[in-house]
């Protein structure tokens, strides 16, 4: 992505990202999202997703977000999408939709997905935010639910990096401390796995509009992201 330049205005919360293709403001998003497919070992086309709260019209289901994209490569159409996940509480796992295969499972306000593809594509995301909305954070519960979500984060949320995120959802537990949060996660591409932070222990990762990240919790929280 080219280097983008970052301006305020006083009315309202208005930020606009030149080149870097991400206009906000107190009404919507317009966010230009690179999806990239594979390249070097190990990176397969994997990438994460963080959604706008509000959808736009006629994007509420994991087909419709494909078809949104570019269309499903059923039988090597040319079109770019492999796969919408998303993660499974229940079975500590991804509930994967091809657009040919699986469930079109429903898409949820604050909730991430990774998305896989076997081209690099440039995706335009459009929505708007929902000032209040409560994110729902489940701790562990029976086996195998172990506190992990996948969660998407505001476009415009006062959280820089994984540390200010930590720190706006409860705080880390780095030692029994009664605070929520024992990690934040981020799908690597380099090693096709998670570069975790813990509060204590791992790099503070910066956030980046459009990504989702993996938040591991030990109790339920009702979080309100913090914005701007």
């Amino acid at each position: 992505m080219k280097k983008t330049t970052f301006w305020v205005a006083a009315l309202g919360c208005v930020a606009l990202l030149v080149s870097g293709g991400l206009f906000a403001s107190n009404m919507g998003f317009k966010l230009n999202y690179p999806l990239t497919g594979p390249a070097a070992f190990p990176e397969d086309g994997t990438n994460t997703i963080a959604l706008p709260y509000n959808q736009q019209t006629g994007l509420a289901t994991a087909a419709e977000l494909i078809t949104d994209i570019g269309g499903a490569d059923c039988a090597n159409t040319a079109n770019p999408v492999l796969s919408v996940s998303r993660y499974n509480k229940a079975t500590a796992g991804l509930d994967t939709y091809t657009g040919c295969a699986g469930i079109a499972f429903p898409l949820v306000s604050g909730e991430g997905y990774q998305i896989k593809v076997d081209t690099d594509t440039n995706y335009i995301v459009v929505g708007s935010h929902k000032p209040g909305f409560v994110v729902n954070l489940t701790g562990p519960a029976a086996f195998p639910e172990d506190g992990t979500n996948l969660f998407s984060n505001p476009y415009h949320s006062t959280a820089a990096d994984a540390s200010g995120l930590i720190a706006d959802i409860g705080g880390a537990d780095c030692a029994n401390a009664a605070l929520a949060v024992l990690s934040v996660s981020r799908y690597n591409k380099a090693t096709a796995g998670l570069e975790a932070y813990t509060g204590c222990a791992g790099i503070s990762f910066p956030t980046t509009a459009g990504e989702s990240y993996y938040i591991k919790v030990d109790t339920d929280v009702a979080y309100v992201p913090s914005h701007f």
